[in-house]
């Protein structure tokens, strides 16, 4: 059945294999990730370190209608100079995208 749906989408289809995962061990890390990135692309990091980093709330509730601090931590950082991406959470596939924006 998996080779029936990976045929249907097609090699040319888009996926999360597309973007390269950044690293995340820590913010300054994180930063010097980001800024590699070139401007149009995006990075990923798994849901639970943008947690670790961002977010002082359980698991089960990081990033949620209740987290307001720890979304306003991780959009304050990639909002900052250095970073300037906008960051997506796509909690289905555990992780936090960002993609680089021009100056």
């Amino acid at each position: 059945m998996w080779k029936t749906i990976k045929s249907l989408l097609g090699s040319g289809a888009r996926g999360p294999s597309d973007a390269r995962r950044l690293d995340a061990g820590t913010e300054a890390a994180l930063s010097a990730s980001l800024g590699a990135l070139p401007v149009g692309e995006r990075g990923w990091i798994p849901l639970s370190d943008a947690r670790s980093l961002f977010s002082h709330m359980d698991d089960q509730y990081a990033f949620g209608e209740m987290d307001e601090e720890g979304k306003a931590e991780i959009a304050s950082f990639a909002a900052h100079i250095e970073h300037r991406s906008d960051f997506d959470f796509m909690p289905v596939e555990g992780r936090v995208y960002f993609t680089r924006k021009a100056p």
